[in-house]
């Protein structure tokens, strides 16, 4: 099979070159934003370089592909893709890049051996170019939406095949992108494959340019649940158990607060409530407790080792790589990202680990699920604090009605999976095309692949 492929490299518009000019001159600039984002935990002390594309790290010999990620959900979709493009081409060493010291935390104890992470350099065409020449892909693959223009046109410019897969499109994008029309067809047009998340994404992928488009379902929808140790589940029963809990999972700036007056209000019925809010991003948690002792709740802080006493108001999980035990444990599950415009978060986890499922109004990056979700009555939408309380409290004093949503969930969820079956089978003929042959037992060794 003969790989989907664009002729001719798409040539730089006018746009594209003025941001690569600009993005030059600004280039000695980076460190110091590099640094003010270090203060803020925001990046690793120690792998400042890789985000300048100066690795310390050598590149594996034979093949190597490179998957890029933005951060923690997009890593975490693309896990058992991994696995499954290992197995496929055992002659491949696989890296996978990401922006996010998160992501970063959790790849590094999930990556399999032959893959390795790596932060993805800043987008200056100096950087790219470090980037490039130390690690020479050869071929690379991008998730979702990652449209760094530096990153796409100097790949696209060394003839390395450039897949975007699990790729979304937002109509908002859309409509940000009509303003820079010639920018955009010539990105997405140096993609050879692009496999989108659903036929809406692809329509507008093909509106911005794309080519070798096909819609094939959403990665996120076949990720594994997140995992939970034993030893996790055992302290986590002890120190929830005995009192009606729920939990907020992956929340944002903006919505702890409404998770706390929600708290306030169902407190009037049930004085004993324990709520657990688990912060997208771990380093919020003194900024998400000083918000809570302002509003007059008593946190436990679980990154601090705070225990759950008779007096806690909300268990704050400020910590990383835990929410499958919570996701274990307890039945009713709000989903940020919702309640504010981020987008909303992955339903899938939750539900097939026995969720009743809330969520906010603003899911536009996992649109068609929550469709699906909503039609099957395995979801409930709140729009405020208000109905947010009145929503958990109906699931507490009503188990019928929590177990028929916990029922619906698991059976939509189980229903879009497929995703991972075929976004493998349209990266196959890429990878075989832009990779040497797979060695046999009768290959020689002057078949293998050689970089300078």
């Amino acid at each position: 099979m003969s790989m989907s492929s664009p002729a001719v490299t798409p040539a730089l518009t006018r746009g594209l070159k003025a941001y690569r000019g600009l993005t030059r001159l600004l280039a000695p600039a980076v460190p110091l934003l590099l640094n003010r984002r270090l203060k803020r935990g925001k990046e690793d002390a120690d792998r400042l370089n890789e985000r300048l594309g100066a690795p310390a790290r050598p590149r594996p010999p034979g093949p190597l592909v490179w998957l890029h990620a933005a951060s923690v959900g997009e890593s975490l979709s693309v896990l058992p893709l991994i696995d499954r493009l290992l197995d496929a081409r055992p002659d491949i060493a696989l890296m996978v890049t990401t922006g996010t010291v998160t992501s970063a935390r959790l790849l590094e104890g999930r990556l399999p051996a032959r893959a390795f992470h790596q932060f993805v350099p800043v987008d200056t065409p100096q950087a790219v170019t470090g980037f490039l020449d130390h690690w020479k892909p050869d071929a690379a693959l991008l998730v979702e939406s990652e449209l760094w223009p530096n990153l796409i046109t100097l790949t696209a410019a060394r003839h390395i095949p450039l897949a975007l897969i699990n790729a979304r499109m937002s109509a908002s994008s859309v409509r940000s992108w009509r303003w820079w029309t010639a920018a955009a067809r010539a990105l997405t047009g140096s993609f050879n494959l692009v496999l989108a998340q659903d036929e809406t994404a692809a329509t507008r992928l093909k509106l911005l340019g794309a080519t070798g488009t096909k819609a094939v379902g959403n990665l996120k929808v076949d990720a594994p649940p997140p995992p939970a140790s034993d030893d996790l589940l055992r302290e986590l029963n002890g120190l929830l158990s005995g009192r009606p809990t729920w939990v907020a999972a992956s929340t944002h700036p903006g919505e702890e607060r409404i998770i706390a007056d929600a708290h306030h209000l169902l407190k009037r019925a049930l004085p004993d409530l324990l709520t657990v809010i688990v912060p997208r991003h771990p380093e919020r948690g003194a900024e998400v407790a000083q918000l809570l002792a302002d509003m007059k709740l008593t946190a436990a802080r679980r990154s601090q080792g705070d225990m759950v006493t008779p007096e806690t108001d909300i268990y704050l999980a400020d910590t990383l790589g835990e929410l499958g035990g919570f996701f274990r444990l307890l039945t009713i599950v709000f989903m940020g990202g919702s309640l504010v415009r981020v987008g909303g978060h992955n339903p899938i986890e939750p539900s097939l680990l026995g969720a009743a499922l809330l969520t906010g109004p603003h899911v536009f990056n996992f649109l068609e699920i929550f469709r699906a979700f909503e039609e099957r009555k395995a979801c409930e939408t709140v729009q405020d604090a208000a109905s947010l309380a009145a929503a958990v409290g109906r699931l507490m004093s009503d188990g019928q009605l929590a177990g028929a949503r916990v029922t619906a969930a698991a059976e939509t969820a189980g229903s879009l999976t497929g995703a991972l079956d075929k976004t493998l089978e349209a990266l196959v003929p890429l990878l075989d095309h832009a990779l040497p042959p797979r060695k046999t037992d009768n290959a020689v060794e002057g078949g293998s692949h050689a970089h300078a």
